[in-house]
C-alpha cells in the first residue's frame, strides 16, 4: 500500500472520532470538532436567560458569519446572506433571474436533485425548457457545458464545483466566460466543494453560489450561506417577507413604522430568524478552524490522503478520475464489474464508512485521516472484490 507523506500531519485529536472508527464520508456530513461542540453547550444554556439578549444580538452575531465566509470563497462580507439549505439558495436565484418562454436552463448529468427539481419548476412556471448536458468518454465537463452554452438561447446554467459522486471538476473559470458571453447567468452549489477547494468568486463571477455549512465547512446543519453578486443586492427580490431584513428593523420599539427599505447588501436575501442563537456559534467555530487550517493546506495534505487511495484502488483494478479532473479532497472509486451487493455492509461492518453514489464509491477524507484509515478501506474494498 502506498504511503503517505510524513508531512501530512492528523488532526484527528480535533474531533470525538474513536480509534476503531474510519471516517472517509465528510462528503456527507462531517464529524463535529471539539470546539464546535464546546460553541453549540454555551449557546444552548445562554437561552435559559433571554433577559440577557439585547435587540442588537438579533443582527450583529450574524456579522461576523458572513465576513468568515466570504473569505473562504474570496468575496465580500456584503455578498453572504444566511440560508437554511442549498435548496433556499437556489430559490433565491430561481426567483430572481429572468426566464423567458423557450430559453434552455442547463444542468449536468446525475447532478444532486436539488440543483434539478429548482429549475424544472422554474421551468413549468416561464415555460422554458431544462436540457441536461452530458459528456461522452475523454470530454470534460467544461468541453460539454461550454459547448452547450452556444446552442441555443440560455438563460442559467446551474453547476456544482464538482460532481457530487465521484469529485470530477466543472471548469468553473472557463465556463463563467463563456456563460457571461452567451448572456447567461451562472448558479453555483459549492456545497461539495467550499470550505476544501479554492473558489475565487472574484475570479469566477457567478450570480448566486450557494453551500451548506455542515460538511466542508465544519459547521452544524441547517444553516448554509449564499454569496449574491453586487448587481443583485439593489434591484433582487427575497422570496420571504421576514421583518428582520428591513431598515431599521432594529428598532424594536418601531417596527410597526412599516418600511420599504431593505437591509444593505445581500441580506435582503437572509432567511427569516437568521439570529440562529445557537447555531450561529457553531457555524463560526467551525468556519474558524477552516481559515486557521487554510483551505489551500487542506486540499494539499487531504488531496495527499486521496491520492494514495487511488493510487491503490488502481493496482486492485478499479478506476478513479485523473487527479487533473477532480477535487483533491473527494474521489469516485468505481469497480468494472460493478460494486459488490456485499461492500457496504462489509465496509460498516469493518467500521469503514464512505458513501455510494450511483456507481461509485463516494470517499471524503479530511485531515482527521491518516495512513491507517486508508489501509483500512483498501483491505475491505479488496477483500470484497476477491470475494
Amino acid at each position: 500500500m502506498t504511503a503517505l507523506s510524513s508531512s501530512v500531519a492528523s488532526e484527528r485529536a480535533l474531533f470525538a472520532i474513536p480509534d476503531d472508527v474510519t471516517y472517509l464520508n465528510c462528503a456527507s456530513m462531517s464529524p463535529q470538532l471539539r470546539s464546535v461542540t464546546a460553541a453549540g453547550l454555551v449557546a444552548v444554556r445562554s437561552k435559559a436567560s433571554p433577559w440577557n439578549l439585547r435587540a442588537s444580538d438579533w443582527f450583529v452575531h450574524a456579522e461576523p458569519l458572513r465576513a468568515r465566509f466570504a473569505r473562504v470563497v474570496g468575496g465580500d462580507a456584503e455578498c453572504v446572506a444566511i440560508v437554511p439549505s442549498a435548496s433556499y439558495g437556489l430559490a433565491v436565484a430561481a426567483a430572481n433571474v429572468p426566464v423567458r418562454a423557450g430559453q434552455t436552463l442547463l444542468v449536468i448529468d446525475r447532478e444532486f436533485p436539488s440543483n434539478v427539481y429548482t429549475w424544472h419548476e422554474l421551468a413549468r412556471r416561464t415555460g422554458a425548457r431544462v436540457r441536461t448536458v452530458q459528456r461522452e468518454s475523454g470530454e470534460s465537463w467544461a468541453d460539454a457545458i461550454v459547448a452547450a452554452l452556444q446552442d441555443g438561447d440560455v438563460a442559467l446554467v446551474a453547476l456544482p464545483v464538482c460532481h457530487w459522486t465521484d469529485g470530477t471538476l466543472m471548469g468553473l473559470e472557463r465556463v463563467g466566460v463563456a456563460a457571461r458571453a452567451a448572456g447567461a447567468a451562472l448558479i453555483v452549489d459549492a456545497s461539495q466543494a467550499a470550505g476544501a477547494h479554492p473558489i475565487d468568486v472574484g475570479v469566477v463571477q457567478p450570480d448566486f453560489l450557494v453551500s451548506v455549512g455542515y460538511k466542508w465547512l465544519m459547521g452544524p446543519y441547517s444553516l448554509g450561506y449564499l454569496y449574491v453578486a453586487p448587481k443583485w443586492h439593489e434591484r433582487g427580490v427575497p422570496i420571504e417577507q421576514t421583518w428582520m431584513s428591513r431598515a431599521g428593523a432594529e428598532d424594536f420599539a418601531r417596527l410597526v413604522d412599516y418600511s420599504g427599505e431593505m437591509r444593505a447588501g445581500a441580506r435582503r436575501f437572509d432567511m427569516g430568524e437568521f439570529s440562529q442563537f445557537t447555531l450561529l456559534p457553531m457555524a463560526c467555530a467551525g468556519v474558524d478552524q477552516v481559515l486557521e487550517w487554510g483551505v489551500d493546506r487542506i486540499a494539499r495534505d487531504v488531496g495527499a490522503i486521496t491520492a494514495g487511495i487511488a493510487r491503490d484502488a488502481a493496482a486492485l483494478g478499479c478506476t478513479v478520475a485523473d487527479e487533473k479532473d477532480r477535487v483533491r479532497h473527494m474521489l469516485g472509486v468505481q469497480l468494472r464489474g460493478g460494486l459488490p451487493a456485499d461492500l457496504a455492509d462489509r465496509l460498516t461492518a469493518a467500521r469503514v464508512f464512505v458513501s455510494i453514489r450511483g456507481d461509485s464509491i463516494r470517499v471524503a477524507p479530511h485531515l482527521y485521516n491518516d495512513e491507517r484509515d486508508v489501509e483500512r478501506f483498501i483491505s475491505v474494498l479488496g477483500e470484497a472484490m476477491r470475494g
